[in-house]
């Protein structure tokens, strides 16, 4: 859903700036369907078909262009840090055909978030892909504010999607909540998590809205038609300046979304603070 939202939110921005589809541009949408060789094969065609500009969508599909070309401006999005995915060799000023924005979340605060929520919570299971770079990047921030937080984190990582189901139930007994930062795979096996989470009375805390919509509990979160109409403002300075993506930043959003997901709250039976409330959207499934 956020990577969707991010593509929505890019095309919607180059409307807006004046440029008419199929006459300023036109778009060949390619969706590898979350298969990194998919990837590979969609950046391979994107180089021989000579496209103008890429818009990669999250870290495999952005690190597959990347490696298919140094020539072609790349803008990327939903990738939380570009630098450490050596797709940039600075956040402050790319210096490669790449730039684009990352969605790098309040990790810390989301933590904060559940410790107002549940004030005597000890220990959170950190749910993750350990074969992505910037799902590790995460939960490394995640351990780092534990720490200040007197939190103990249960590393729970998973590498492919069918290892989502166990994972979770043999958390069950030992973590108070789980975390689940902004990735792709936990996303879409959001519905499995919260399946398991809540048959054991275990809040999940996720890492945007998508996931929250499908069964977390709360995020401090960005949003990504946002993030993608950010992206856009790069794409029309390539297109209308002939900017050149090695002189630009990667650029962030700096607006987050406290959200709590009603539904959830009440099924867990989680009285959620006043004081938390008041700065909340609440939401449903």
């Amino acid at each position: 859903d956020a990577l969707d939202a991010a593509y929505e939110g890019f095309v919607d921005g180059l409307e807006e700036a004046g440029l008419v589809k199929d006459k300023d541009f036109s778009i060949d949408f390619q969706n590898a369907q979350g298969e990194k060789s998919n990837c590979q094969t969609i950046a391979a065609k994107f180089v021989n078909d000579k496209v103008d500009l890429v818009l990669a969508i999250a870290t495999p599909a952005a690190q597959a262009m990347a490696n298919e070309t140094s020539e072609i401006p790349i803008l990327v999005t939903a990738v939380t840090d570009p630098a450490d995915s050596k797709l940039v060799e600075s956040n402050e000023k790319s210096g490669t055909n790449v730039a684009g924005t990352s969605d790098l979340t309040p990790v810390k605060e989301q933590l904060e978030l559940l410790r107002e929520i549940m004030p005597d919570v000890k220990s959170v299971a950190a749910l993750y892909n350990s074969s992505e770079p910037n799902s590790v990047f995460q939960v490394n921030l995640a351990k780092e504010a534990a720490q200040e937080l007197g939190l103990t984190i249960i590393d729970a990582s998973v590498s492919q999607s069918s290892e989502i189901q166990s994972v979770v139930e043999s958390v069950v007994g030992k973590a108070q909540a789980i975390y689940a930062p902004t990735v792709n795979m936990i996303a879409s096996g959001m519905a499995t998590v919260s399946m398991i989470a809540q048959e054991a009375s275990i809040p999940v805390i996720v890492g945007e809205e998508g996931m929250l919509k499908n069964g977390g509990l709360a995020t401090y979160g960005i949003n990504y038609y946002d993030l993608g109409k950010l992206t856009s403002t790069q794409a029309v300075d390539i297109i209308k300046n002939n900017g050149k993506p090695a002189d630009m930043p990667i650029l962030y959003l700096r607006d987050f979304e406290l959200l709590i997901n009603e539904e959830i709250a009440d099924s867990l039976g989680i009285a959620i603070p006043e004081e938390v409330l008041e700065r909340a959207t609440l939401i449903n499934q």
